[in-house]
């Protein structure tokens, strides 16, 4: 990302994310075994073994649209991997910082994109500055982008309902693009809940970050507060054609939350913020709201207790969590559900979230279209 930082802010940047930009060596490896042609024979017979930086087109743009081609997929939202936390630079009151890198980031983004319309760049809003955050995401829009992520946690200093960020919410909702929220900008769990008496418990990848079964439980607790945030407080009711999607951070939580919401709205229904709500929070989310389960998630069980309209379908392409075949572990969760569920679930579903986001000639697979 340094590249893409403004000349004025670059040194700065570099010294307070020194240890987020450990990916060097990484990335190094990486270009060696892409540019390895023993390696690249391989591409299509491991396209969904290979993960992360050993993934075709996970970093080098011009190999993206040929796995797109391999997996069969209309188009495709990317996300970024190291920066969805803005570099832990928000947490540190480093407010030019944050500002500069989220710009920096979709910079960045939009440029990895632009090899190809069926990559639907995203582009990332910092919240900590409450009279910036609209010219961001406008700026994000100008450049390209088709969706808008912010933190699923919330800012040091004041709520994601916080009425100065109104002007964010009717920037995106003019342009029809989605809010969205994205494994990573979460809180994690507090360090604490690792001391258990044992020797630590090396993550799923085989190393020392710690995302393992028991951090794993973290996921949804922010977008779990903030979403709860955005309804009670009327942003979702003041912005009625906005909508968001929380995308990698599960969804088993989602029915949870719908009935949780509605009786928290039923015991504390004399608050003058709840009577002035349009219907039932679970009412408000089923209208504006989409989420992606994990494929080892029973998300027939999701989808009969939320809605058909909730649910969408995620590849995750190219990290871990995705599998070695999601499309066929959606397919077997999905057994027993209507042919209309299924529609929404892999095509109908993702076109509502991104609206105006996503061209009209990207809603259908051109094999689809050809055979019709």
């Amino acid at each position: 990302i340094l590249p893409y930082v403004e000349a004025r802010h670059r040194e700065a940047f570099a010294a307070k994310t020194v240890k987020k930009n450990a990916l060097v060596e990484w990335t190094a490896k990486a270009q060696a075994l892409h540019d390895d042609p023993e390696f690249r024979a391989g591409d299509e017979a491991n396209l969904l073994l290979r993960k992360n930086f050993q993934a075709m087109g996970s970093f080098r743009n011009a190999d993206r649209p040929k796995a797109l081609d391999m997996l069969g997929f209309t188009s495709q939202l990317v996300f970024t991997t190291a920066a969805l936390g803005n570099y832990g630079l928000e947490e540190m009151g480093e407010v030019e910082l944050a500002v500069a890198g989220a710009r920096a980031h979709n910079r960045m983004m939009t440029d990895f994109c632009a090899v190809d319309r069926r990559l639907l760049a995203t582009g990332y809003v910092t919240l900590v500055d409450l009279d910036r955050a609209a010219d961001i995401a406008r700026e994000a829009i100008e450049l390209g982008c088709k969706g808008l992520i912010i933190p699923s946690r919330h800012p040091p200093h004041h709520s994601p309902s916080h009425s100065g960020l109104d002007p964010l919410w009717a920037v995106a909702q003019e342009a029809g693009v989605p809010i969205l929220f994205h494994v990573g900008g979460e809180e994690k769990m507090h360090e604490a809940y690792l001391e258990n008496g044992g020797p630590r418990v090396l993550d799923f990848h085989g190393g020392a970050e710690n995302f393992t079964s028991l951090t794993f439980m973290s996921i949804p607790l922010s977008v779990w507060q903030t979403l709860s945030a955005l309804v009670i407080d009327g942003v979702f009711d003041r912005f009625p054609n906005l909508k968001f999607g929380a995308i990698e951070l599960g969804a088993s939580w989602l029915p949870s939350l719908m009935r949780f919401m509605d009786s928290g709205a039923a015991a504390f229904g004399k608050e003058e913020r709840l009577q002035k709500l349009t219907g039932k929070p679970s009412e408000i989310l089923r209208r504006q709201l989409r989420v992606t389960p994990y494929p080892h998630e029973d998300t027939a069980w999701i989808i009969a207790n939320s809605g058909p309209e909730m649910c969408l379908f995620s590849s995750d392409f190219p990290h871990v969590e995705g599998g070695r075949n999601p499309l066929k572990r959606f397919n077997d969760a999905l057994e027993g559900c209507s042919e209309a569920a299924k529609r929404g679930f892999y095509r109908d579903n993702f076109i509502d979230l991104m609206g105006k986001g996503l061209d009209p000639s990207l809603r259908d697979h051109p094999a689809l279209m050809a055979a019709e």
